[in-house]
């Protein structure tokens, strides 16, 4: 009789073959709530895959907003978007925009120390804004690239300590999906580790940064968690009604070889399906990549000839919108406004621009820059040795000065392109 009851006891508790979705859920919510402070809406049915390719065209909205580089910044970032409307005052991760569309010109990542939680907020507010018809869309910038690729020159030893501090969570989430993986009781299969294959140590690294790289790495590397989830369904060139954005630029080649292509390509080597060590796509590398130009973003001598060129290969463009370079003098357009800069240096860590947003109304009729109200611009107004170091973060966009954990290393391509040991 005991024997019976316990049997029919133990039939009444729950094994992981009942739970291992429920489990898994848990764990997901608990290192978001634990890395950033947000909790993302449960759905009763699993989330559609995301689409192979990112989308690359998309209808004239009511109201289109542009915002340029944040750069780590999670205070600046929230007065840009507070600025354009797309946020209420006392909550960040509801969107307050109704249909409108927003696109952030890339550059997310770096030289700031709000990164991962910046990528988190972006995420949060894009499934708010959907539920409103409104949308909120990040392309990808060079920082990006760079970081897929193992590039962390520019990455600060904030940024370090943050996804330091996102591997202990995320282990502690693999450690609870662990307990319902695949065995006896017929769970999920075993949850990758993304650590696997990773080096401990880098030479010529301070080791207390040796941690951050390692965790850094971990996450970011093609088919890396957060760069799956945060930046692999991202387009590199975006096309809305008749507006192109792209961080740098683009040229007769990218053109003719095919918008969707790109961001197709780029997509696939962030999910890791050209392998972990996969260098990046061709046209997101080099001088004139599409995330590195900067022929029509750097000063008022544009190649105006040249741009119109480009943009009548694309149907009914009239305008490139685009970031990667600061303008010192805020948001400005050339070339007849066929070129729109909108790279304000606005993170702290990269010149603590005045924030401002572009607007476009009336399906591109009607464009304009939303500036920073006169009684808070004060706090940014840029006097003296402040005008001294926003010289030095343009010249350090460029390249020409070594900064971050440039240096923290005696040659900084010391950073370039770790490569991961396949797991």
């Amino acid at each position: 009789m005991a024997t019976a009851a316990a049997t029919a006891a133990a039939a009444d508790v729950p094994s992981c073959r009942d739970l291992p979705a429920a489990v898994s859920a848990f764990a997901d919510a608990f290192v978001d709530f634990a890395v950033s402070g947000i909790f993302f809406p449960s759905t009763p049915t699993p989330s559609p895959p995301p689409p192979p390719t990112p989308t690359t065209f998309l209808p004239s909205p009511t109201r289109l907003v542009a915002i340029g580089d944040l750069h780590g910044d999670l205070p600046k970032s929230l007065s840009a978007l507070r600025l354009a409307g797309l946020v209420p005052p006392h909550d960040p991760t509801s969107w307050s925009a109704g249909p409108t569309l927003a696109v952030q010109l890339g550059d997310i990542l770096d030289r700031g120390g709000d990164e991962i939680r910046l990528l988190y907020l972006i995420r949060r507010l894009a499934i708010s804004a959907a539920g409103q018809g409104g949308a909120l869309l990040p392309i990808m910038g060079n920082h990006e690239v760079m970081n897929v690729s193992g590039d962390f020159r520019f990455a600060t030893p904030q940024g370090l300590r943050e996804f330091s501090a996102w591997a202990g969570w995320y282990r502690a989430g693999l450690a609870i999906k662990r307990r319902c993986a695949r065995g006896g009781d017929g769970g999920d299969p075993p949850p990758k580790n993304p650590f696997l294959g990773i080096p401990k140590e880098f030479p010529g690294v301070k080791p207390e940064f040796w941690d951050g790289i390692r965790s850094r790495l971990a996450a970011l590397r093609p088919d890396g968690p957060i760069a799956r989830r945060f930046l692999a369904d991202l387009p590199t060139v975006l096309v809305v009604g008749d507006s192109v954005f792209v961080h740098g630029g683009l040229l007769e080649a990218n053109v003719e070889y095919g918008l969707e292509r790109i961001n197709a390509e780029v997509s696939e080597w962030i999910r890791g399906e050209r392998g972990a060590n996969a260098v990046a796509p061709e046209f997101v590398r080099g001088r004139d990549a599409v995330v590195w130009l900067r022929r029509f973003s750097d000063g008022v001598n544009c190649d105006c000839q040249r741009l119109e060129g480009v943009l009548g290969m694309i149907p009914g463009a009239k305008r490139m919108i685009m970031g990667h370079t600061i303008q010192t003098e805020g948001i400005n357009a050339v070339c007849g406004a066929q070129a729109v800069r909108v790279d304000v240096g606005l993170s702290r860590g990269c010149g603590n621009g005045l924030p401002e947003v572009l607007e476009i109304n009336g399906g591109g009729t009607n464009v304009r820059v939303i500036t920073t109200d006169p009684a808070e611009a004060w706090q940014y107004r840029k006097q003296g040795a402040e005008k001294a170091a926003i010289a030095t973060a343009v010249k350090e966009k460029k390249g020409e000065v070594k900064e971050g954990l440039a240096l923290l290393v005696r040659e900084s391509h010391g950073l370039k392109e770790v490569q991961a040991k396949a797991a």
